[in-house]
């Protein structure tokens, strides 16, 4: 890890109607760290990921990806929301793995992965193609570059879905419980991946109830419930030792 902030969200808010989901919210995480969510369902976790590419607006407070403002432009002393094809180019440096997989179901495996680098990035066919099937090699996929979604396992969805991502060649990885809707067979495969990727360096925030990958990969386990964040630090001491009986009672519940 360096001493570089990739992220920096300060005081961030967040409402659904009356539902105050995220209640002034910091978290900062630095160059090649990896910081793993854990919490209960509805403590935020996922609200707060998606805050950070802007595919949640925030109500309050500011959100930093690379120094840079992430859906918004600041003028004066205000920040106003930027046009969706502005965001896109603006999230460029942020992949995003999702839950379900989220890959264009009449595309190959090969046409989901050069989509975005070269409607966004603009990088040409061939560049974009070789480094497509670099990424389905170092994600175990390399003969799948002509096959359908369809023809995919879950695992092997989701390891395309994080070859896409990688494909930005971008700065912090986010993902939002990649596993949760796995088979408990194919979780492992993709986990690898996930490991694979955080030994070479790359920023990750992940949201996940995988308590064992948390211990360890994570260099920081951030645990929330109720819209704030309750207790953080390193894997072995959040997970061995928690200091909050609303943590300790979470991961009974959950090694259970």
């Amino acid at each position: 890890m360096s001493d570089t902030l990739i992220v920096e969200a300060t005081g961030v808010h967040k409402h659904y109607g009356h539902n105050h989901v995220l209640k002034g919210v910091d978290l900062h995480v630095r160059a090649g760290e990896v910081v793993c969510l854990i919490g209960p369902s509805g403590s935020g976790k996922t609200t707060l990921l998606r805050t950070l590419n802007h595919l949640e607006s925030i109500d309050a407070g500011m959100i930093l990806v690379s120094g840079g403002h992430v859906g918004y432009r600041r003028v004066g002393d205000r920040l106003h929301e930027l046009a969706p094809r502005e965001v896109s180019r603006n999230r460029a440096g942020i992949g995003m793995v999702f839950q379900h997989f989220n890959l264009f179901p009449h595309m190959t495996v090969l046409e989901n992965i050069v989509e975005a680098p070269i409607g966004v990035r603009h990088v040409s066919r061939k560049e974009a193609t070789a480094h497509a099937l670099s990424l389905l090699e170092r994600v175990g996929l390399s003969d799948k570059a002509a096959f359908y979604p369809a023809q995919l396992s879950g695992g092997q969805k989701q390891r395309v879905a994080i070859a896409r991502a990688l494909a930005m060649r971008p700065e912090v990885m986010l993902f939002d419980e990649p596993t949760s809707a796995l088979d408990p067979e194919l979780v492992g495969e993709v986990l690898a991946v996930m490991r694979d990727l955080a030994e070479s360096g790359m920023t990750m925030v992940v949201v996940t109830h995988e308590i064992g990958f948390a211990r360890q990969v994570a260099d920081r386990v951030v645990f929330m419930a109720d819209g704030v964040i309750v207790e953080q630090g390193p894997s072995e001491v959040v997970l061995d030792a928690p200091s909050h009986a609303r943590t300790r009672d979470f991961l009974k519940a959950v090694l259970a």
